[in-house]
């Protein structure tokens, strides 16, 4: 197994921080609150900090074990849509388009609730295209070599292999995109800069240059393990025919996202040997496609961000 070098495995402060590239921006989440820092068209950096309100802080049972993977995924993609939306309006102003019909219609109808509605519904359409073309499309496929394949733990594994492929030649091809480019090396600061804080060191630019690109608890190795783990759970079902086939495959997707969620938690705290091995698929797809090595003013956009959602106000200041 090659090594990849690029990685930290024992942090000496374990933290739940984790965060999201946006467009000239990084969005961190703490336990308590929210920053966003974007490198403005001015080249100052605008953060905006705001509390944590959302179901998961209210009843406490929804973060429970296998229950909170199911809960964040859905408030990640929501927190993660509403960062990307604020961070694009910097670069919309200056384009000063007219708002277009359908922009038109959502404010006629929903007030000053149109950005809202138009966030969830675009939460709901993400998710829905995912789940056809990643979970639906390779049970498709694999049913059209069933007649030659009886056995149903190798339509599964060829299902999932499928599945693998498929998301492996997207995130590929997104990344030889310019603009994706960019997004990709704020999403290499990010990681340096969590990194950086989990190792204890004063968060500077030259500290955080000398961490690496690559995280354990990234979202791109969370949904990897969300691929890997399906095979395992599919697999307990057979091959029943295509309609119960697709209705399993959804029903039992927030199980898989609850199980993945908890051994991406416990790999990303751990620096054992097995860790890293059951990581290793993840972070292999960072290095290839969805971080690059990040400039300094990336890095010290990626710091204000972190900074922003420090618990204690004195650690925040000592930095």
């Amino acid at each position: 197994m090659p090594k990849i070098k690029d990685v930290k495995r024992t942090p000496k402060h374990a933290t739940t921080i984790g965060g999201q590239a946006l467009i000239e921006g990084v969005m961190m989440k703490g336990p308590k609150d929210i920053a966003i820092a974007v490198r403005k068209p001015d080249n100052q950096i605008e953060l905006k900090k705001e509390a944590i309100n959302t179901l998961s802080t209210r009843y406490k049972f929804l973060k429970w074990p296998f229950i909170r993977g199911v809960v964040g995924l859905v408030e990640a993609m929501v927190i993660g849509v509403q960062s990307l939306m604020y961070s694009a309006q910097f670069y919309e102003e200056e384009e000063a388009t007219e708002p277009g019909k359908i922009d038109k219609f959502f404010e006629k109808i929903f007030k000053d609730k149109a950005e809202n509605v138009a966030m969830y519904i675009s939460v709901f359409i993400s998710m829905l295209i995912a789940v056809v073309v990643f979970m639906l499309g390779p049970t498709f496929i694999t049913n059209l070599i069933k007649r030659s394949i009886e056995a149903p733990i190798i339509l599964n594994l060829i299902e999932g292999l499928i599945r693998i492929l498929m998301f492996l030649v997207y995130v590929v091809a997104i990344s030889k995109m310019k603009d994706i480019q960019r997004v990709f090396q704020y999403h290499g600061a990010e990681h340096k800069t969590i990194h950086c804080y989990e190792y204890e060191e004063e968060l500077t630019v030259a500290n955080v240059k000398k961490y690496p690109i690559l995280h354990p608890r990234c979202g791109t190795s969370f949904l990897f393990m969300v691929m890997i783990i399906s095979i395992l759970v599919f697999s307990f079902f057979g091959w029943p025919n295509p309609l119960k086939r697709f209705l399993i495959r959804i029903i039992m997707l927030p199980v898989i996202a609850g199980i993945s969620y908890e051994v991406n938690r416990i790999i990303g705290r751990s620096g054992s040997k097995l860790a890293y091995i059951l990581s290793y698929p993840g972070l292999l797809i960072q290095k290839i496609a969805t971080t690059r090595e990040p400039d300094d003013s990336m890095i010290e956009v990626a710091i204000e961000a972190l900074k922003g959602v420090l618990v204690d106000d004195k650690e925040a200041d000592r930095w």
